[in-house]
């Protein structure tokens, strides 16, 4: 099956970076989902008081671009980390979610008008 997402460079980056530092030590599971939502916390603060006009058009200010880029690139990261300390594969875990919520949530049937016979 073709995988949806390819984090293993990623994970390795994010080890070697916390064994460089000496931080293995504190990235157990519950301190890695703290600081996961804390900067879930910090993207949405973002948006916290913009209209949903402004908030789509948040990309196009270089400042709050750059940090959104940033903020969402510490949630992938801790995310990531989380995920590979926990031994869960998220490519499979995404691609079976994806199945679950296309059974959950099956698309309207097109209704299309019987055949009988007029035009």
């Amino acid at each position: 099956m073709t995988k949806l997402l390819e984090t293993q460079r990623l994970e390795e980056a994010l080890l070697h970076f916390a064994r460089e530092r000496d931080w293995e030590q504190y990235h157990a599971p519950r301190n890695l989902l703290l600081a996961l939502v804390g900067e879930v916390g910090e993207l949405a603060e973002i948006f916290q008081w913009l209209t949903e006009a402004q908030a789509v058009e948040v990309m196009r200010h270089p400042d709050t671009a750059r940090h959104v880029r940033e903020e969402m690139a510490d949630v992938m990261m801790y995310l990531v980390r989380l995920a590979s300390v926990l031994g869960v594969d998220l490519d499979a875990a995404v691609r079976d979610k994806l199945v679950q919520n296309a059974r959950k949530y099956p698309p309207p049937e097109q209704h299309t008008p019987p055949d009988n016979g007029t035009v």
